[in-house]
């Protein structure tokens, strides 16, 4: 019913914004009073609708805007109102090339782009809000039944509770190894699987969610048919969030579904090149801007310690190669079997005064602005570890080498929120996988103003 009102909403929305886009264009003429010097008459114009309604119609058809999500992000919808109509605009203005009609005015084009995206965005962020507050209120709402106990229905539950907009209300919980009257966040076992044979024909239910855990899936095809025959809807929630955290996708090789373990954007040669010039361009300005820094720092690390003014240490970056990562020393000389071996902690006696500034502004970073440019790392990424280290985590930590599919970073999403020098690995490398597995260079973007403006001083950076 909703999505029928979308379509008729949408209808009246593009005749008004055309109407608009007619008038501010026209202005000076009212319909009715065609006086002959503009190129076309009003009837000309309106004529059009007939075309363009429908058109636009079935392109916000094929972009999802009439699918049924309670789920999805408002974002979601006005990128694909966005893209349907910049799609109905280069349709336009080609059917009037190819019909050889140089007096229909493309400004006005122009006009209704804008305005019917603005109405339309408008007038789905208000149905959009309006009916989350009656879902909230508990109107508009679906029942569902979950088949089987398992982490996975624990995430659901938790999905569910955590957005009550959603308009979702589970029932309870089928499972034959968990005992009847078991809760979770007020959720019940209330009875065994067979039970869906008797729950099912009572037609009370508008989904059916299988939740079973991963060892139970030897009855998946079984219930999926049991729920399929009595029509109602079936959704499946895979037990395997251990395996496959985030965000796995899908291959059609020829008829059979393939699951690919992880997505990684940065695998597709387009981003690739992409990021690497975005490193090499705004790597070299960074380095023009901060050698006024660069300078001064070198002579007070030379006039304060012995030593050199830039330490190399070996660090393992893409496709786990070792390169030397450049900084500026900060600590006393000391053997480089004792260095590889023993992470900075607070108060280390092996920082130099000069040094404890540099580590806590991240000026002692500044030299890696070199590795950038020669390509062992890259602006934005996860931050390089010792070989030692690397070794030691692979074997403690799950998916600890998945880092190593892009090239480290000066800086990170883990860094600008606050994981970084004796921090947890653990959280580390969570905020590592979810860079890898969402990077766009909007982010990059986001995480290098994210540093300017809170990541150079750091507490845990000593």
């Amino acid at each position: 019913m909703f999505n029928r009102m979308h379509v008729v909403l949408d209808a009246i929305i593009i005749v008004i914004a055309y109407a608009l886009a007619w008038f501010l264009k026209f202005r000076s003429h009212l319909p009715g009073l065609y006086s002959g010097n503009e190129a076309l008459p009003p009837e000309t114009y309106f004529s059009a609708l007939i075309l363009i309604v429908p058109v636009y119609i079935f392109l916000y058809y094929i972009t999802s805007l009439y699918t049924a999500k309670r789920a999805t992000s408002m974002r979601r919808g006005i990128y694909n109102v966005i893209r349907a109509n910049t799609v109905g605009l280069l349709f336009l203005i080609a059917g009037l090339y190819i019909i050889n009609q140089p007096d229909f005015s493309r400004t006005m084009l122009f006009y209704f782009y804008v305005l019917n995206i603005f109405l339309d965005s408008l007038m789905r962020v208000m149905i959009h809000k309006w009916l989350r507050i009656l879902r909230k209120k508990g109107y508009n709402v679906k029942y569902i039944l979950l088949v089987g106990y398992s982490r996975a229905a624990e995430l659901y539950i938790d999905r569910i509770k955590q957005n009550p907009q959603w308009g979702y209300v589970v029932r309870g919980i089928l499972d034959d190894k968990i005992p009847r009257g078991t809760e979770y966040r007020g959720i019940k076992v209330i009875g065994q699987i067979d039970n869906l044979f008797y729950i099912l024909p009572e037609n009370k239910l508008d989904e059916i969610a299988v939740t079973l855990a991963l060892e139970n899936y030897g009855r998946l095809e079984e219930i999926v048919n049991l729920c399929e025959k009595s029509g109602v809807h079936t959704k499946f929630i895979p037990d395997y969030n251990s395996v496959i955290p985030s965000k796995p996708y899908t291959e059609d090789l020829n008829g059979l579904p393939v699951i690919n373990i992880r997505h990684v954007p940065l695998t597709n040669t387009l981003n690739m090149v992409a990021k690497r010039a975005f490193d090499i361009v705004f790597g070299a300005i960074a380095l023009v801007i901060f050698s006024p820094v660069l300078l001064v720092t070198a002579l007070l690390i030379k006039c304060t310690s012995e030593g050199p003014v830039i330490f190399k240490q070996e660090r393992v970056g893409l496709h786990n190669k070792p390169f030397q990562m450049y900084k500026f020393r900060t600590m006393e000389l000391q053997k480089p079997s004792e260095e590889k071996k023993e992470w900075t902690t607070r108060d280390d006696p092996r920082v130099t005064k000069v040094g404890k500034v540099l580590r806590r502004t991240s000026i002692d970073e500044l030299p890696q602005l070199f590795n950038v440019l020669i390509g062992d790392m890259s602006l934005v990424g996860p931050r390089p570890e010792r070989p030692f280290f690397v070794e030691k985590f692979k074997e403690e930590i799950p998916r600890y080498m998945i880092k190593h599919q892009v090239r480290p970073g000066m800086t990170g999403w883990a860094q600008v929120n606050g994981y970084r020098g004796d921090t947890s690995i653990r959280k580390r490398i969570d905020c590592d996988l979810y860079y890898i597995e969402n990077w766009t260079m909007g982010l990059d973007i986001k995480i290098l103003f994210l540093t300017i403006f809170k990541g150079f001083v750091n507490k845990n950076a000593y």
